[in-house]
């Protein structure tokens, strides 16, 4: 695992108030799992989850009656056990330490591979789409979704009229999913309002989301004051852009 996954890992593994401040990332979940549901999945399917956090995908899917065989994986082990203890352990239902971009999986194919808001981590999102898809059965279904380049434009233009760059990732451009060749691509943007640029801040760093890119020199205490004053001004708003892509596999 590189330095900067590891980086990764340890910002949400220590995201212990992950589930109150994660609202846009609980509605996304909830919203993949009524599209993986409408799929024509055997009846107990083989089901990989990438990157399952504290269990919102896993339990929304669960919600809507997917069984089957399930291996339920995160790069962060304190995730990992965060989602087993939301969920339990049942026969079928197994949890793993995996890095979702370069990990082995050794567990044959999958019917299901889904991911809620992780894959915007990879280095190279559409590439490790493209090597999942690999990993499912004849018929299979590869759905995640992901943030799109337009997310958090709101933050980088405060940053922006103030001459400055934001350390926002930099997120895989949608055409870049649209090569894979995909059953379907949706784009949609979620809008989250905060009560001012401290609360942002603080909500992003609650859920282990404030990794900044690898380039990006930290701004002094001064600038960045100037930047949430503009944040204020503009009126707190934060634009999520979700990217959800659907592959499958021919039988």
């Amino acid at each position: 695992m590189t330095e900067g996954r590891r980086k990764i890992a340890r910002a949400f593994a220590g995201a212990r108030e992950y589930d109150r401040h994660a609202l846009v990332q609980r509605r996304v979940a909830k919203r993949l799992a009524d599209r993986i549901a409408a799929l024509p999945l055997p009846p107990a399917p083989r089901v990989l989850e990438i990157g399952c956090g504290t269990g919102f995908l896993t339990e929304a899917l669960l919600a809507r009656g997917i069984g089957g065989e399930w291996l339920v994986t995160d790069i962060a082990p304190e995730m990992v056990d965060r989602c087993r203890e939301r969920l339990g352990e049942k026969p079928g239902r197994r949890f793993a330490v995996l890095d979702g971009e370069r990990g082995v999986v050794t567990e044959g194919s999958f019917d299901l591979i889904c991911s809620s808001l992780a894959l915007q981590w990879f280095d190279d999102a559409p590439a490790a789409l493209h090597r999942m898809a690999g990993w499912l059965a004849p018929g299979g279904h590869c759905l995640v979704s992901t943030l799109g380049p337009g997310s958090f434009a709101e933050w980088r233009a405060a940053h922006a009229a103030e001459g400055l760059s934001a350390g926002t990732p930099s997120f895989a451009p949608v055409d870049a999913f649209s090569a894979l060749g995909p059953e379907a691509l949706i784009v949609e943007n979620v809008i989250e309002r905060h009560v001012d640029a401290r609360a942002f801040l603080r909500a992003v760093k609650a859920i282990g989301a404030g990794t900044a890119d690898p380039a990006h020199r930290p701004l002094s205490p001064r600038a960045l004051r100037r930047v949430m004053a503009t944040f204020d001004r503009n009126g707190c708003e934060v634009t999520y852009e979700v990217v959800t892509c659907h592959l499958r596999r021919a039988r």
